[in-house]
Formats: structure tokens, sequence, C-alpha cells
């Protein structure tokens, strides 16, 4: 395989077909999050004539007499019989200029750890709020999770327009009020688009009745915010998924390590370290697809093949660069996802890449009140949906990376050591 087909290509620069944008949604109950969805698939022409014809049907049994385009999103029976958005949901589509992954994410409180799954991997968070209500605590809880979540750009898409009569002052006051509060997490970059989901103001199409607003529609900002990075800008990362050693004679002396590239990129001749042990070797070779090549970049999953015949196993961390130092003592901040609390003394199961290794809570230094972003010192538990600190103690050492300088290799879960739930998504380091 020709070398040249796996040069890694720089950012993906807006505008290009080719370019993909992972981006999420979330907002209060009622804010019409699922509207705007809704319409986002509809004006953009990505939704098929089966399904628009499904929902105008089900609107009309409502006695609706036009399509509601929450319905689009809202798959789940239980969603669309309560008319609330409860699960994440992800939508695949794309424009002549970008495709699109959306996670869709609901809006009630208690399933406010599910935006913790759907920001995760997102490049974008979308903020709804209602243009008569302006910022809520949900609306600084989201944006905290964003922040948390080191999701670089977010838009606060001022909803409702049409019902405060298209009013710029109001507009404006909420998206002050916003860009104060996301400055103090430290977001980067915030873009406020005043919207009306249920008439398409700004949403595909600029609105006729908002002549004081200059800036972008939602999905003309989609399509041309910046997405993507240099792979060589990142550490190489490469988590050991599984060690191959074929057994037939012809490769009886081949030994691979096979898996995805986390971050960075990794070529041939590169000297590397292995973690947690230490043990430094050089890169002998990479496989993609059952063929050889000299270069590999982040997300591709590879074979690497070492210099030397030293001990690696799953879950080991192969490192290119700067590596960071193992450690049994994690501090990060986390956001608790189960009903089940958290607290000090528990035993966990923590999940880092491709290792799982048995942990303790050893102490819980604060919580953050989301409103105020003051830290609550030694809360007596971690709730569902609470945002705080951990010090955990692991049985074997980890290589951890901070979260702020690799989202891949500075995040993890604990799990439970009983049935396997997933109790908390941690982040390695200080939150803002």
């Amino acid at each position: 395989m020709s070398t040249e087909l796996h040069q890694p290509t720089p950012a993906l620069e807006s505008g290009t077909a080719t370019a993909l944008l992972r981006f999420a949604t979330a907002g209060s109950v009622d804010d019409g999050k699922s509207t705007l969805v809704g319409r986002l698939l509809h004006d953009s022409k990505s939704i098929l004539t089966d399904q628009l014809e499904a929902v105008t049907t089900a609107s009309q049994n409502r006695g609706q007499e036009a399509p509601d385009l929450a319905l689009l999103t809202d798959g789940l029976r239980a969603e669309r019989e309560q008319g609330i958005t409860i699960d994440v949901a992800y939508r695949y589509f794309a424009t002549a200029r970008r495709r699109f992954i959306l996670a869709d994410t609901p809006g009630h409180v208690q399933y406010t750890r599910n935006m913790v799954t759907g920001a995760s991997t997102a490049e974008l968070a979308v903020v709804l709020v209602d243009a008569r209500n302006g910022v809520v605590q949900q609306t600084r809880r989201h944006a905290a999770v964003a922040a948390l979540l080191r999701v670089p750009h977010v838009v606060l898409a001022v909803n409702k327009m049409d019902l405060v009569d298209y009013a710029e002052p109001v507009f404006a006051a909420i998206a002050e009020e916003f860009n104060a509060y996301a400055a103090s997490l430290g977001v980067p970059d915030v873009t406020a688009i005043p919207i009306s989901a249920l008439a398409g103001d700004n949403v595909v199409e600029p609105s006729a009745h908002m002549d004081w607003y200059g800036g972008p529609t939602l999905l003309e900002h989609l399509e041309t915010v910046p997405v993507g990075s240099d792979p060589s800008d990142e550490p190489a990362r490469f988590p050991v998924q599984y060690v191959i050693r074929p057994q037939s004679a012809e490769h009886l002396d081949y030994r691979g390590y096979a898996g995805q590239l986390a971050s960075g990129v990794l070529r041939a001749g590169d000297p590397v370290t292995v973690l947690p042990s230490g043990l430094t070797t050089t890169v002998a070779g990479i496989d993609v697809l059952g063929k050889q090549t000299d270069i590999a970049w982040a997300p591709q999953s590879v074979t690497v093949r070492l210099a030397d015949d030293i001990d690696v196993s799953r879950g080991d961390l192969i490192a290119a660069g700067a590596a960071p130092e193992p450690t049994q003592d994690v501090l990060a901040t986390v956001s608790h996802l189960h009903e089940r609390p958290l607290r000090v003394g528990d035993r966990v199961l923590l999940k880092h890449t491709t290792r799982t290794v048995r942990a303790i809570v050893k102490e819980l230094p604060y919580r953050i009140d989301i409103d105020t972003l003051d830290r609550v010192p030694q809360p007596e538990s971690l709730q569902v949906n609470d945002i705080g600190q951990v010090v955990l103690r692991t049985a074997e050492p980890l290589a951890l990376d901070r979260y702020a300088v690799n989202r891949h290799t500075g995040s993890f879960l604990l799990i439970d050591q009983a049935d396997g739930t997933t109790l908390t998504a941690g982040m390695v380091g200080e939150a803002f």
C-alpha cells in the first residue's frame, strides 16, 4: 500500500464535503429542542418522504393541523406519549458542505447525565434556551457540562423569538448573561443565534423578521465552524487491545499489537515507551488491513510491530513523545451518572482505554454548585448528575494524561465491580 494514501490530513477546512462534525444538542424541558432538531432535518431535506408522512399522520391523530417536527426525533414510544425526550438519540445527516452526527440529549434535570454521554465526543454543543425564560438553572448545568468535557464550540440558540415579537433587546440580554457565565467556565468559543424552530427563523433559512441580526443561520454555522485537528499536534497514544501471535509456519515470528490509535501520529522508526512498565523500544512497522505502511494517525485501527521482543499485553499503552508518568493515585473531576451515590470507601473498577483495574474512592474533596460554581467541600456523597472531584487509589498503575491535554487518554469510567453498572464518568485533573 502506498505511503501517500496514509499521510495524515491537517484540520479539515470548513466547507469541504468530506468534513464531519459531531455535535450535541441540549436544552431545558419545553424549550423546543426536539422541534429545532426536526426543523433542522426537515429544512435541510434530510428526512425521507415516508418519515414525513408518518409524522404528518401522527400529528393529525393528535389533532394538529401542521406536522409536529418534534416527532422526527422523539422516537421512543414513551417519548411520544409524554411529549418529552428521555434518551440520547443519534441522527446522521449531510449537506453538500459537511456530514453530521447529531446527539440529541434530554432536557429533564434527571437526564443531565445523558448529556455527558452525548457530548463526550462532540466538537460543538447547541444549548437551547426559551427567549421568554432566558438562562435558567438547566442552561447553566448544560454549559458547565460542555465546559467540563472541553467541547471546543458552543452555540447558544435563543428559541421562540416569535413569542417575544422578535425583540432584539431580549436576545441581547440573554446572550450577554450566557456569555458571561460561559467565560467564567473557560468556554473558548460561544456563538449566539436568535431562532424560531417552529417558524423556521434562522434555522436553515435567514429570518425575515429579524433584520437586526447579521450573523449566520444555525445550519450555516454548523457547516462552517472549524472542525477536526491536525493529529500531529497531539501526542501519539496507542492503547493495546489485542496481541496477535499467528501460529502458522509462515508467520511464526510475527508479533503485533492491534488497537485504535487514540491520538497523534505514529511512524515506523519512532521511539516509544510501553506503559505502565516503562520499557522503551522503536516501532518496527505498522500494518493496516493486512498491508504494511510507514505511518498511521488517529483514529485509525492498526497493528503495531515493535523492534524488541518485550512484554506487552492488552491494556498497555504505547506512547510516543513525552509519556505520562504511571500512577496509582488519581485526582479527577467526575460527573456521577447513576442513582446509586458515590461515597468515600466505595470499591469500584476503573476502565481507562483498554485497561480495567480495581480502585477505591479515597476522598471526595468537593462538589460543584452548578448555579454559583462554588465548591461545596467534603460532601457525604455524589448523587446522580452531581459534578465534583474525587481522589482514587488504584490497585495497579495507570498511564493517564490530563483531560485538558488529551480527551482520549485523560478520561475514564468507574464501574460497579459486582454487576458491571457504569457509575461515573471521570476527567483527570481540575474541572474549571
